[in-house]
């Protein structure tokens, strides 16, 4: 995964980075509001010996004191000096856990030892350190006195006395924060690339395309207005999802054009992928392009084409096919001069029914009389009912949700159409997510945005002036003229 890749990831699954980002700073706040505050004192001891004044003497103390002033450091923290340090300001606690509060150093090629003491009181630290630094200067003078003689040949002086420290040490609240940002951005980027790994969705058309090895006729945008409103139509002519179905009927035109279909199956590998909407705004397209087209609802599982345009369910397509009515009798009007046969009452056996010589009948009755058969079926995985029909049809149209549908199960799915030998005429990707939420017909309309002098001198022209034309290649290519 090259950076460009990673960074569309981020920009597609930016609420997982924010929330760990937000996650991380807010376990770093927490650390700093939780932690009991630490005070650090600091005093510091300058080695020398005791000897005379010349240059000689002097060096060779020095050389001395150097040499030695390490083992001093290292036994600060013992307990001959924190028992004493205890003893004298009446701590309540033990020459071990004072022990571990004291840190002593001496920096090389010096004389000097630094001792820092800890505490969670600022004054009390800065008492222990000087009374540390008290204790171990006697401590030491006491180790290097010889037993003859009554004078230590060192001597520890305080350079620096400890003051009490007026800002803690720990926690240290910018630094948390820091690293709790740097957490949360590590780990949102693991999360999302775990994600990512995981998510086998197809998330762009070049995908669905290379996986399936179909062109993809159409990009249908999500509309969260769709299920109250599933015709792109009317009050909502000028949207980008009903112009996606008009583009959908244009290159539906130029598919397959040696061998033009009139009977068309719409399917789609699993339910709640957009096929019922794709195939009923389809055909309103079809229809109000001036071709005379007829929909099907085949799907005698789920029917939803009636509840889609208002129209009685009772009686359509399972009515015609067990012989209790003609196509004549139970075809009901859409918009735009459409015909819409129902599914009629849901039968015990689809699968039988649709594979039928009498489904075989209905269908070419159905494309003798109309330029357009716009068949919509059931999903193609769960059942086996648009395997059996899809045969009887001219091509199919399958539909594929946009980063909710497996690959695996578009896979399947167009594995199983090539299986009995149907032809496919391409991809609809379904509910593609957009990022911005202007529609097409503000740019379309933009001519009856001018001023009334503009629109005189630029006339768009009438929508009967453009019909023909439209209507003549969509009524040319779907009847199969030459």
């Amino acid at each position: 995964m090259d950076l460009r890749g990673f960074l569309k990831i981020v920009t597609r699954r930016w609420p997982v980075v924010v929330t760990a980002v937000a996650l991380g700073i807010a376990a770093g706040w927490l650390a700093t509001a939780v932690s009991t505050p630490v005070y650090e004192a600091r005093t510091q001891l300058f080695v020398s010996t005791r000897g005379g004044g010349d240059t000689a003497q002097l060096n060779q103390g020095q050389s001395f004191s150097q040499a030695r002033v390490q083992s001093y450091a290292a036994i600060v923290a013992t307990d001959q000096v924190t028992q004493e340090v205890i003893d004298d300001l009446g701590l309540d606690t033990s020459p071990q856990e004072l022990a571990g509060r004291i840190t002593a150093t001496a920096p090389r090629d010096t004389v000097l030892i630094d001792i820092t003491v800890t505490d969670t009181q600022p004054v009390r630290a800065a008492r222990t350190a000087n009374a540390v630094a008290s204790r171990f200067a006697g401590a030491v003078e006491r180790l290097e006195t010889p037993r003859e003689s009554s004078v230590a040949p060192v001597s520890l002086g305080v350079t620096e006395r400890a003051t009490v420290p007026t800002a803690p040490v720990s926690p240290n609240g910018p630094l948390n924060l820091a690293a709790g940002l740097l957490v949360g951005l590590l780990g949102g980027a693991a999360l999302i690339t775990l994600l990512e790994t995981l998510d086998t969705t197809v998330k762009t058309s070049r995908a669905l395309a290379e996986l399936t090895a179909l062109p993809v006729l159409g990009e249908i945008p999500l509309d969260r207005g769709a299920p109250e409103h599933p015709l792109a139509r009317a009050g909502a002519a000028h949207t980008q999802r009903a112009e996606a179905f008009r583009r959908l009927r244009t290159n539906l035109q130029f598919a397959q054009v040696d061998e033009r279909p009139r009977v068309l199956v719409v399917t789609s590998p699993m339910a709640g992928e957009g096929k019922t909407g794709t195939a009923s705004n389809l055909a309103v397209s079809l229809a109000e392009a001036g071709v005379s087209t007829c929909l099907v609802d085949a799907d005698l599982r789920r029917p939803c084409v009636a509840r889609t345009f208002g129209l009685v369910q009772d009686a359509g397509l399972t009515t015609v096919l067990i012989g209790r009515a003609g196509i004549d009798d139970v075809t009901q009007r859409g918009p735009g001069g459409l015909a819409v046969l129902t599914s009629g009452a849901v039968p015990p056996n689809p699968t039988e029914l649709l594979a039928s010589d009498r489904m075989g009948e209905v269908l070419r009755e159905l494309a003798d009389r109309y330029e357009a058969v716009i068949v919509d079926t059931a999903p193609l995985l769960p059942v086996a009912d648009t395997v059996g029909l899809a045969p009887l049809a001219q091509g199919v149209l399958l539909v594929v949700r946009a980063q909710k549908t497996g690959r695996e199960q578009i896979a399947t799915a167009t594995q199983a159409l090539r299986t009995v030998g149907v032809r496919t005429l391409g991809v609809v990707f379904s509910m593609v997510p957009v990022r911005r939420a202007e529609s097409y017909g503000s740019y379309g309309t933009y001519g009856e945005q001018q001023t009334d002098t503009k629109r005189a001198r630029h006339r768009m022209p009438t929508p009967r002036s453009i019909r023909a034309p439209r209507d003549g290649v969509a009524m040319s290519y779907l009847a199969g003229d030459k």
